[in-house]
């Protein structure tokens, strides 16, 4: 597995310069053992016909001695036949020469430390059968003895009758002396020939390897300099291969379309991005509309002429509407010049009564309101800060189903360490598992949970102060928001 991933992270022209010279050796590897497997065979064909024309040779030679003896041809009187002859047959012959009875025991031996008695090792029963049972009354066995091959021919000894009248054996001693020299020398020459070869083939190989991969090259880079933000050029050189020609057109049509598609897309891009900046203008003036309802709804329902805090309780009021016009005014204004939405007016601000007067335009009675501390200060858009406050509750309220019996939303503001965390807790449906990565999406909603394209724009105010907005939720028992923001 490394070895492929290491070979995958090799560049063509070394692949291609590798695998020559891999060729090469492997070449040179099959020549030379196809040549010692040669060598080999012609040492075993040679060993086997000189043994074929001496055993000819002896047995035309021991057939005349037959034909001319004046004892009986028996069994018996070989040993008298060739008790002279045997020693000159071995020596005109030069091989050793043994006589065995057709039981396999040893009558007549040229070797002169041997004697016709029992102790001499007879003929092995099995040889006797093969030589038998063989058409050609003849086997030859094979055997290694310290390293030295020796071929041992048995064969039948026949009188003028064609009867048998013993078993002929001929030791030979293979003599690899004369071919394992020429197999040196070969290999010597063979070894000398391929480093010639090798040297050449490197040069051949890098050659080659540059060579082609001198166009992919080309290619490559232009692939890797091409964008679709950017004017391409085209390729204009003409290579040798076909398959290289047929790339480079292949990649000349593809910069056609990319540039056709391009002009496509910016126009696509504009046309997308005026659809854009329509819906979310629009969701920001919506947005402001619903805490205005809520604050005409709340007065009209309140009212009371003889309230002794009546002024108080009007100034509140149109401090909010105020406050909200204040906002759709804003974004009117960035969307006639094409600015973002709304500016931010950064200022001194108490998190703390900024938080709690935002909840004011609620009248849900399971809304409470809870605070470590009576101020915590920083610097931002009051605006801002009280769209993310009224877009997260409102969401709270939204996602507790009518039905439930134990309703609650509770907003917690607290100091940890540099920054305030605001969090807002709610025991409503939660958020399902598949929409939890897409939950702060623009555009994004569901319909239990009420989530909709508020969250993203509120994401992104929390972020453009440096804030974060993380959520924990339990479907069936409740989402928790938590909005971290940095103070002085």
């Amino acid at each position: 597995m490394i070895q492929g991933f290491k070979m995958s992270m090799l560049s063509l022209r070394i692949r291609i310069f590798l695998s020559m010279i891999v060729l090469i050796l492997i070449a040179s590897i099959l020549m030379a053992s196809i040549s010692l497997i040669q060598f080999k065979n012609e040492a075993r064909k040679y060993h086997q016909e000189l043994l074929d024309r001496k055993e000819n040779a002896i047995k035309e030679h021991i057939n005349y001695v037959l034909s001319t003896t004046t004892y009986p041809l028996t069994e018996k009187n070989l040993p008298l036949i060739f008790k002279d002859k045997i020693h000159e047959l071995a020596d005109i012959h030069n091989l050793e020469i043994n006589i065995y009875s057709l039981d396999g025991k040893l009558l007549k031996s040229s070797k002169s430390s041997f004697s016709v008695d029992s102790i001499s090792p007879p003929v092995p029963k099995y040889i006797i059968k093969l030589v038998q049972s063989s058409i050609e009354k003849r086997y030859v066995d094979i055997k290694s003895i310290d390293g030295i091959k020796i071929r041992s021919s048995f064969s039948q000894i026949k009188n003028d009758k064609f009867k048998p009248l013993g078993i002929l054996n001929l030791p030979y001693v293979e003599d690899d002396s004369f071919y394992e020299n020429e197999i040196q020398e070969f290999l010597i020459k063979l070894s000398q020939v391929y480093f010639f070869m090798l040297i050449i083939a490197f040069g051949l190989a890098y050659f080659l390897s540059s060579y082609i991969t001198q166009s992919l090259k080309t290619i490559s880079d232009k692939i890797n300099e091409t964008s679709l933000n950017q004017k391409n050029e085209k390729i204009v050189i003409e290579a040798n291969s076909k398959e290289i020609n047929s790339l480079i057109k292949a990649y000349n049509a593809m910069v056609d379309e990319l540039e056709e598609s391009a002009t496509m897309l910016a126009q696509s891009e504009r046309e997308q991005a005026w659809r854009e900046m329509a819906k979310q203008v629009a969701h920001e003036i919506k947005n402001p509309l619903t805490p205005m309802r809520l604050t005409v709804q709340s007065f009209q329902r309140k009212f009371n002429p003889e309230d002794p805090d009546l002024k108080q309780k009007i100034n509140d009021y149109s401090k909010t509407l105020i406050q909200q016009i204040d906002t759709m005014s804003s974004v009117a204004s960035a969307f006639s010049n094409f600015a973002s939405m709304p500016a931010q007016q950064n200022e001194t601000l108490n998190v703390v009564e900024v938080v709690d007067f935002s909840l004011d335009i609620f009248n849900e009675e399971f809304l409470t309101f809870q605070s470590d501390e009576n101020e915590i200060i920083t610097i931002m858009d009051r605006t801002q800060l009280v769209r993310i406050i009224t877009n997260l509750v409102k969401n709270a309220i939204q996602s507790i189903p009518e039905n439930k019996i134990e309703k609650s939303v509770i907003v917690l503001v607290k100091r940890i360490e540099k920054n305030v965390v605001i969090s807002v807790k709610d025991t409503g449906v939660g958020i399902e598992t598949e929409n939890i990565e897409r939950i702060f999406e623009p555009k994004f909603t569901t319909k239990n949970s009420g989530m909709g394209l508020g969250l993203g724009i509120i994401k992104n105010i929390i972020e453009n102060y440096k804030g974060t907005i993380t959520f924990e939720t339990e479907t069936g028992k409740g989402t928790t928001f938590f909005v971290t923001l940095p103070i002085i």
